[in-house]
């Protein structure tokens, strides 16, 4: 063990992912899960905007521009906004499962800094399933989809009900997204994060 997490190493027992037969096609952009998704959703006016891709297998692509509205230190992206661009990505993988997950635990290494006004472009694949829990691990890089490391992170995904929304969140986002007519959009707004 390299000094990782243990909670984020699947069991001997894991099975490998297996993307659903109606995830969306490798290439294909996935949009928001939620209009109001700081992550994804375009009603987020300092959101990230981040924009994901199906890829092949069990892998998404993705990528975002960070903003001034995203620095922590002048003129270089805040830590939390990184881990939210990872946490985002890694959660996405969830939709070429078919499944709706949250976020059991996040483990974030930050690499090197970004600047404002980078893209950063992110891969993230599952890596095994257990159960309930799924597997997937993340990498951000900048000056392009094969530049340097800037960030990565390991994470452990938790299969819910959509109960686990109905329970726990705001009433009035909970009725406004059920009410959705657009049953694609209606199921992706509980696809993801706690």
């Amino acid at each position: 063990m390299s000094g990782r997490n243990t909670a984020l190493t699947p069991p001997a027992d894991a099975t490998a992912p297996v993307r659903h037969p109606d995830a969306p096609a490798p290439g294909e952009l996935l949009g928001a899960h939620y209009e109001h998704c700081f992550g994804c959703g375009e009603g987020q006016p300092h959101g990230l905007h981040l924009e994901a891709r199906a890829g092949e297998g069990v892998r998404i692509t993705a990528e975002f521009t960070v903003k001034p509205a995203h620095q922590g230190a002048p003129g270089l992206a805040h830590g939390g906004v990184l881990a939210t661009a990872l946490d985002e990505t890694l959660g996405s993988l969830n939709w070429l499962l078919r499944v709706i997950a949250v976020t059991g635990r996040l483990e974030t290494d930050f690499v090197r800094p970004v600047p404002v006004g980078t893209v950063l472009y992110l891969e993230a694949e599952v890596t095994a399933v257990a159960g309930r829990k799924i597997y997937c691990t993340a990498v951000g890089r900048i000056a392009g989809p094969e530049g340097p490391v800037a960030v990565r992170a390991d994470a452990l995904f938790i299969e819910v009900k959509v109960d686990h929304f109905i329970d726990n969140g705001r009433p009035e986002e909970i009725r406004a997204a059920m009410a959705d007519p657009d049953q694609v959009r209606r199921a992706r707004a509980f696809e993801v994060n706690p």
